[in-house]
């Protein structure tokens, strides 16, 4: 797809990935890295005595999925060379995700800007949860599209 084609799809849906299950595991795993040992998300026992009723996944590591297992695929460009994230614009944590749940997303492509050896995407990304009426996490991504 060229710059002319990405103009033609704004406002439409571009990406939609596979349902992620959320484990304990995964939050545990992230927890280490990133060192947000915060009970919520790690201990299951006393995290069941509060309203959150269990452990609940990290909104940064509901972020950074994103990057990665709910990309949801890239839109091609023709004559691309790489494709690196430029940053954020908004993001908004929702809804809880919890423990045992699946999670997606789907990404409305909002702006495509043509800058010097660059296409930057403006996307609209939404993280359902499923079987709940309100998301995970909204959240606006910048990504630039080197050309060859």
């Amino acid at each position: 797809m060229q710059l002319s084609g990405l103009q033609s799809r704004i406002g439409q849906q571009i990406t939609e990935s596979g349902w992620l299950l959320i484990t304990q595991e995964r939050v545990s795993a992230f927890a280490d890295v990133t060192g947000d040992h915060q009970f919520i998300h790690t201990d299951p026992e006393r995290a069941a005595a509060t309203p959150l009723g269990g452990t609940i996944a990290h909104g940064f590591l509901t972020l950074s999925l994103l990057a990665g297992e709910l990309s949801g695929g890239a839109i091609e460009i023709q004559g691309t060379a790489m494709t690196v994230n430029y940053g954020l614009n908004r993001v908004r944590f929702v809804t809880p995700v919890r423990i045992g749940r699946r999670v997606r997303n789907r990404g409305v492509l909002q702006s495509a800007e043509e800058g010097p050896g660059y296409v930057q995407l403006t996307v609209l990304n939404t993280v359902e949860i499923e079987g709940e009426d309100r998301p995970a996490m909204v959240a606006e991504t910048l990504m630039r599209v080197y050309t060859e």
